[in-house]
């Protein structure tokens, strides 16, 4: 076929011409010869169907009928008839179709844009949809929607465990990196790695503290003692700070449309300052004070002393405390913050196949206490276990805490040192008396040498020499006010350790493999106080806190296995993406609009520039003395048509040279 016959559109009309319009022929055909076909399918029915009579009637018969020339005539036209109403009518059926087909799928186009992009009425988007009372698309809206977040969290949940996996390859040990990632490794208060005391070639113990301040916490937690006044307070100190930041946005952009210079963040966080006096004040007894702006005075005085729970005796329903208590508790503020916790931690555990036999939800004391066995003998437990405690502290608390956690050090400290005591004297009183036994008996042996040389030279004597060093820890640098308040006690705990480790080897010393009762009434001792110390040392130091959701993990795990702490580190990661807002520098997300994004110059017009408007452009460009530049007066920018865009586009004044602003 050449290319004069090739269909040039699709407004070609040819009857025989492949794809045409009014074509009995079509491309998709391969250009078979359609006529042919029909006329082989004819034919083959009629001789059928004569074939059929002239095997079935006889021969008398036969000769009456006029086979070779009208019945197989009419036979012929008898099928074609019927072949051709046969076809029309399948035509004529598949183009009803498709054409209703085609409608359907243009209306449903027309209307998703129509509803999306043109203001209507509620009736018109609820009968675009099919009626509230025809089909509600809602329902299935939330299980599509539902069906692709379990698909996506499934997903994802694959992907961190091959990170994790793939991470530990490539340390070739099992590190504190391994649980948390590099995001949200701030969190970390403690990680500790130790071999098991039980089996402690093959099994290792992994303490994980990972400390959520309160700013941090995407929904805020309260405890339950919590006054209703707090809580009312509360929102309305986070509107303040709302309608500031909004007051400070519109400051910064008004700036930048005058053409000034951006303020730094020094200057955002004094205009802040000043602006909390618009809001608020410390005037308590002025029932017109700004404070009483958002609830008034005699409303707050009601609140006052109002917990979570009334005195069913002084209960009444309709007075003013229990309302405002209802409107308070309906919004669920004081317990919405650690149930959201609660029910993360647990759907986590859940969908991570890390199952646990044993959950205490102290809901009062904002504490949940998660273990995967019920019970607490490491002896009778599988290497493979976890367990979790997960507590919100406020700063009263810590302070408690913190008080406790020194009694129990000192505590230690005065335990040991009745331990050492106990082992000098009996150490000094099995010395013997004729003999040297370490060098304090060699040093008094030769004290009165030692001393007549130096009453030669007029040195000290050494017994005269002040002893600021004790021979177990090195001296104590001063403390600051900062050590004061943030006690580490690293070197509390070093002069313990040390003094256990010493009166392990001096009783080594004195007995060799002699086992009398004085040796093992003091091992017996010094290996409970020593258990006990690192079980206190394995604690956290609440110095090392601050108020906000404490994660407190304990992992025991096969060294060469490590399911458990692979399985734990996904969980930690999923864990504080869900409740974490994670660490944000104010410094970066202060900038909500730059310089170099909002300017004059982009906004381009090819509309005509009158000579007063071309004049003052140069003028913009050409150099200016210093003190004019110093202090730019804001302009106002002629309106734009929309649309149209300046060919000459105008330069924004320099700041100094006559260097054009890039």
């Amino acid at each position: 076929m050449g290319s004069i016959d090739l269909p040039k559109s699709p407004n070609v009309f040819h009857p025989e011409k492949p794809s045409a319009v009014g074509s009995r022929n079509s491309l998709a055909q391969e250009y078979r010869d359609q006529q042919a076909e029909v006329n082989l399918l004819l034919e083959e029915e009629t001789n059928k169907v004569i074939h059929h009579l002239t095997a079935r009637l006889p021969k008398d018969v036969l000769e009456r009928l006029d086979v070779m020339g009208g019945l197989k005539e009419k036979l012929y036209n008898y099928f074609n008839q019927n072949y051709q109403n046969m076809f029309n009518r399948y035509m004529v059926t598949s183009e009803d179709e498709m054409v209703k087909k085609v409608r359907n799928f243009i209306d449903k186009e027309e209307t998703k844009v129509l509803t999306r992009y043109t203001p209507k009425e509620i009736a018109d988007l609820l009968d675009a949809v099919g009626g509230a009372d025809k089909f509600n698309t809602g329902e299935v809206e939330k299980s599509v929607v539902n069906m692709y977040g379990h698909l996506q969290g499934h997903i994802q949940r694959g992907v961190n465990e091959l990170e994790t996996h793939t991470n530990s390859i490539l340390r070739q040990k099992t590190d504190t990196g391994a649980f948390v990632r590099g995001e949200n490794a701030y969190s970390i208060v403690k990680c500790a790695f130790k071999d098991n005391q039980i089996k402690p070639k093959t099994v290792s113990d992994v303490k994980l503290s990972v400390n959520i301040l309160d700013s941090e916490l995407i929904s805020p937690i309260f405890h339950y003692q919590a006054t209703v006044e707090f809580l009312v307070k509360d929102l309305i100190a986070k509107h303040i700070i709302d309608s500031i930041d909004k007051i400070i946005e519109q400051v910064k952009d008004d700036r930048i449309d005058q053409g000034l210079e951006e303020l730094s963040d020094g200057e955002i966080i004094f205009t802040k300052l000043n602006k909390v006096e618009s809001f608020t004040d410390d005037n308590l007894d002025e029932a017109k004070s700004k404070r009483y702006t958002f609830l008034a005075k005699s409303l707050m005085e009601r609140l006052s002393d109002l917990r979570a729970e009334i005195d069913p005796e002084s209960f009444d329903a309709l007075n003013i405390r229990e309302n405002i208590k209802k409107i308070i508790d309906m919004e669920n503020i004081r317990n919405r913050g650690f149930n959201t916790a609660i029910n993360s931690i647990t759907a986590i555990l859940d969908t991570s196949k890390m199952g646990y036999q044993y959950i205490e939800n102290l809901k009062n004391g904002r504490e949940v206490i998660i273990r995967e066995y019920e019970d607490t003998d490491a002896a009778n437990l599988p290497d493979e276990r976890y367990s979790i405690k997960l507590r919100y502290f406020d700063n009263a608390q810590l302070i408690e805490d913190r008080k406790a956690y020194d009694i129990m050090l000192k505590s230690f400290e005065t335990e040991v040192q009745h331990l050492w005591d106990v082992l000098q004297v009996h150490y000094d009183d099995k010395k013997s008396f004729f003999r040297i036994n370490d060098f304090d008996d060699l040093a008094k042996r030769t004290r009165s040498k030692i001393r007549k040389s130096k009453e030669k030279t007029g040195e000290p004597e050494y017994e005269n020499i002040a002893k600021v060093w004790d021979e177990i820890s090195f001296v104590k640098p001063a403390e600051t006010e900062v050590e004061k308040s943030n006690r580490t006690y690293i070197w509390e705990k070093d002069r313990i350790r040390t003094r256990i480790i010493r009166m392990r080897d001096k009783m080594k010393h004195m007995w060799d493999f002699l086992y009398p009762p004085e040796r093992r009434f003091m091992e017996e001792r010094l290996q409970w106080l020593e258990k006990e110390y690192y079980r206190f040392d394995y604690m956290i130091n609440p110095y090392h806190l601050q108020p906000g959701l404490l994660l407190d993990v304990d992992i025991t795990s096969i060294k060469r296995k490590k399911v458990t702490l692979d399985a734990m580190a996904n969980v930690l990661n999923e864990f504080l993406h869900g409740v974490s807002k994670g660490f944000s520098d104010a410094a970066f997300a202060s900038f909500s609009r730059r310089r170099s994004t909002v300017r004059e110059d982009i906004n381009q017009s090819f509309a005509a520039v009158s000579d007063e408007e071309e004049e003052a452009a140069v003028a913009a460009v050409a150099p200016k003395p210093r003190a004019a530049i110093a202090a730019p007066k804001p302009r106002s920018a002629p309106p734009k048509k929309r649309g149209v865009v300046d060919s000459k586009a105008k330069k924004r004044p320099s700041r100094g040279g006559g260097v054009a602003e890039l």
